[in-house]
């Protein structure tokens, strides 16, 4: 069973800039699709970005368009999120999510991701 597992998540400032990691732990990982989702407290998950395993098509919420990248290695089976011009509502919850099944098409919605990381938490302050 492949379990995603994040990391680089953590307290900055304002400004700044953190990058998150998501590798899968178990067999050998061939996605359609990998994304970032992230949650608020009070609120719904929401995406962030998504990227297609084979032909690198990157698709973005517009609330980070320009200000985060979302990067995969195939030869480490990594995907990141290069966060940069952080701000105090970025705050969340980050999560990665990944589709196996059903082909690379975009989709921001929760329930077309069949593999789940646990989160890391990213704080951004004021």
């Amino acid at each position: 069973q492949v379990q995603l597992v994040e990391s680089g998540g953590g307290l900055v400032q304002a400004g700044g800039s953190l990058r998150l990691t998501c590798a899968p732990s178990g067999r050998t990982f061939n996605p359609y699709v990998v994304a970032w989702f992230r949650r608020n407290p009070g609120k719904e998950r929401e995406f962030v970005a998504s990227i297609t395993w084979t032909s690198s098509n990157t698709y973005y919420a517009d609330s980070v368009k320009g200000r985060f990248t979302i990067s995969r290695d195939n030869a480490k089976n990594t995907v990141y999120l290069q966060m940069n011009s952080l701000k105090p509502e970025d705050t969340a919850v980050y999560y990665c999510a990944a589709r196996t099944v059903g082909g690379s098409y975009y989709s921001k919605e929760e329930n077309r991701y069949n593999y789940w990381g646990q989160g890391t938490q990213v704080t951004v302050s004021s």
